[in-house]
C-alpha cells in the first residue's frame, strides 16, 4: 500500500488523544457511561491516527505544506 500525499499531524494532535483520553476515563467516565465510552473511542481514534501518521508518512509529503501558490 503506498501513501504518497500524507503529511505527518502535529505534535499537538497526538497531545489532544492523549489528554483527552485521560480525562474521559477518569471523569466523564465514571458519571455517563454512554458519554464517556463515545469519548474513549473518539480519543483512541485520534491517537491511532497520530501513530499511522507518524509511521507512514513520507518525508516529501511535508515539502508542499505551508507554501502559498501564486503569491
Amino acid at each position: 500500500m503506498v501513501l504518497s500525499n500524507v503529511a505527518p499531524l502535529k505534535g499537538g494532535y497526538m497531545i489532544t488523544s492523549i489528554v483527552g483520553f485521560l480525562i474521559s476515563a477518569v471523569y466523564v467516565f465514571p458519571r455517563s457511561y454512554t458519554w464517556g465510552l463515545t469519548f474513549i473511542i473518539f480519543f483512541t481514534l485520534m491517537f491511532v491516527a497520530s501513530m499511522i501518521s507518524m509511521t507512514y508518512g513520507p518525508d516529501e509529503a511535508m515539502y508542499h505544506v505551508g507554501h502559498r501558490k501564486g503569491k
